[in-house]
């Protein structure tokens, strides 16, 4: 691509660790050619708004890649494609506004829009590629539940996150002789609790992918006291769900929005738990604690690496794909191969294994 070649980058979804750096990546890689980057504020907003659209200068990214959050903002709501306005009369009703962002992004001459988001963003994005947008999609969520890539960039940092207070928690529980309930992220998949649990040596992990038993949950921290482990700590996917029933939630989300907003399995669980035991049993919720805070090492160096080959793939003017994680290369997968399609726990996996060997159970 000749000089003059314009890149528009948003972000969409909830925030994750390594945000900036994939905007400094890209912000970098674009200005060795020569081109320009310019920055969306919160998610689309900024193409019906384009006051919310700026210049990425190197002054303004140089060294934003340890810096958690994003420059740009992001959000999870706002999809252009059913939009919620409020008419005169106070009503909320859905609109598609997404032909006033097509025609905004070729009034301003972009020549590529970066969309760094999970499945949901991605999915909005390659819906925009179908309306003539040139678009290059970079996998964000920390859930790392998006299919086509071997991790996502905020992942590790999560993990990390919540190992730490699982770690934290031992020597409480271990103290009162209780039993810690922690729930962490994962709505449909149960990457996060799966890797911090084992890593933060808890004696019960409860994945989306697994249905428990709550009787073979209390069976197994009761034959640790046999064991003389008068403590326990369970780590909860929020997504995880009992035997023959639903994932819990705390409502609906906002008009426009077809999702839950799932929450409360840690303190179902502590509650029964002390019921089923006779033992203390307490809960805690890391939420958004696990997407807070600088990114590891692996995930600055992932959201860099993602952010310049998202800029080498606009100068081989291959639109309409995703950066991916294929160890230890990037590559490039196809949207229409990736949006709609979920990375879950696989059940025969070597980390589920792992985690019956050493004798933690899923309850099932």
């Amino acid at each position: 691509m000749a000089k003059g070649f314009k890149i528009a980058i948003n972000n969409g979804g909830g925030d994750a660790p390594g945000l900036n750096a994939v905007t400094e990546g890209v912000v970098l890689a674009a200005h060795n050619r020569g081109w320009e980057v310019y920055g969306i504020r919160n998610s689309y907003q900024g193409l019906l708004d384009t006051d919310e659209i700026f210049p990425l200068t190197h002054e303004k990214v140089w060294r934003i890649s340890s810096l958690g959050g994003t420059i740009l903002g992001t959000t999870n709501r706002g999809n252009p494609f059913e939009m919620p306005i409020t008419n005169m009369a106070g009503e909320t009703e859905i609109r598609d506004v997404s032909d006033k962002v097509v025609e905004n992004f070729k009034r301003l001459r972009f020549d590529c829009l970066i969309a760094v988001g999970g499945d949901g963003s991605l999915s909005i994005a390659y819906d925009f590629y179908k309306k003539g947008i040139p678009v290059i999609g970079v996998p964000k969520t920390i859930d790392n539940d998006l299919f086509g890539t071997v991790i996502t960039f905020g992942f590790d940092t999560a993990v990390g996150i919540a190992t730490e207070a699982i770690d934290r928690l031992h020597s409480t529980a271990r103290s009162h002789e209780r039993v810690m309930v922690v729930e962490v992220m994962g709505r449909h998949a149960g990457w996060i609790a799966l890797e911090a649990g084992i890593s933060g040596a808890a004696d019960v992990i409860l994945i989306p992918e697994i249905p428990f038993d709550l009787d073979k949950v209390s069976d197994h921290i009761m034959g640790g006291e046999l064991r003389g482990q008068r403590y326990a700590i369970v780590v909860a996917a929020e997504g995880a769900k009992p035997v023959g029933g639903r994932a819990i939630s705390r409502g609906s989300g906002e008009v426009g929005r077809q999702d839950v907003i799932l929450g409360g399995v840690a303190e179902f669980v502590a509650k029964e738990l002390a019921k089923k035991t006779g033992k203390d049993a307490r809960h805690l919720v890391l939420g958004h604690l696990q997407r807070g805070g600088s990114p590891t090492t692996f995930d600055r160096l992932l959201s860099l690496r993602f952010g310049a080959a998202a800029v080498r793939l606009a100068a081989e003017g291959k639109f309409g794909h995703m950066v991916a994680l294929a160890s230890p290369e990037i590559k490039a997968v196809a949207l229409d191969q990736v949006i709609g399609k979920s990375k879950n726990v696989p059940l025969d996996s070597d980390v589920i294994q792992t985690a019956r060997d050493i004798g933690i159970s899923f309850g099932d």
